[in-house]
């Protein structure tokens, strides 16, 4: 049986959006939970390490990913309206599909908790960060895994459109399901 949550999934592939609509969100005074790999990104980098030097081990980089992921999902109060930037635990699914890793021990953890919604942003045009090291191709590969993912899993899936951030987050404000 899974925990029923009352969180809230901002889900896309690479260059969706995600980080702005949440961080608006947060403005707002929602609570919040940023992208986890861009928190790790950034602690390496401070550390002076360069995203090279980070990403080098891909299988490794994912599995710290998913592990923080559980570990903040395990202080979050199931009964706190809280939005996740970038899917929560089932992203990881995709993400380790992608690393060449086993997605088992992802989807068990990801089958544990049940989000109140998922909200998929429609991808924007495709643009390289600090962060960021896949390809256009491979971004619109993890866009496709995601959304099946939460397909499989059995999750409503709310398509959000390409429109300014405002929009985008008035779209899912009025949408949710308290």
């Amino acid at each position: 049986m899974s925990i029923k949550t009352k969180w809230y999934v901002i889900a896309g592939g690479p260059c969706a959006g995600k980080t702005r609509v949440v961080r608006r969100l947060a403005s707002l005074g929602y609570k919040t939970i940023p992208d986890t790999s861009r928190v790790i990104i950034d602690r390496e980098i401070k550390k002076g390490k360069t995203i090279k030097e980070i990403r080098k081990k891909e299988a490794g980089f994912q599995r710290k990913i998913f592990q923080m992921k559980v570990e903040i999902e395990n202080k979050i109060p199931p009964s706190q309206i809280t939005f996740l930037d970038s899917g929560g635990i089932p992203a990881c699914i995709a993400y380790y599909q992608i690393a060449g890793l086993d997605p088992m021990p992802v989807i068990k953890e990801a089958e544990r908790k049940k989000y109140r919604g998922v909200f998929f942003l429609e991808q924007l045009p495709y643009k390289k960060d600090y962060a960021r090291i896949e390809n256009r191709e491979t971004a619109r590969k993890l866009n496709k895994l995601l959304y099946e993912t939460y397909q499989k899993l059995k999750y409503k899936v709310v398509m959000v459109p390409v429109k300014p951030v405002e929009e985008r987050v008035k779209f899912i404000l009025e949408r949710l399901d308290f």
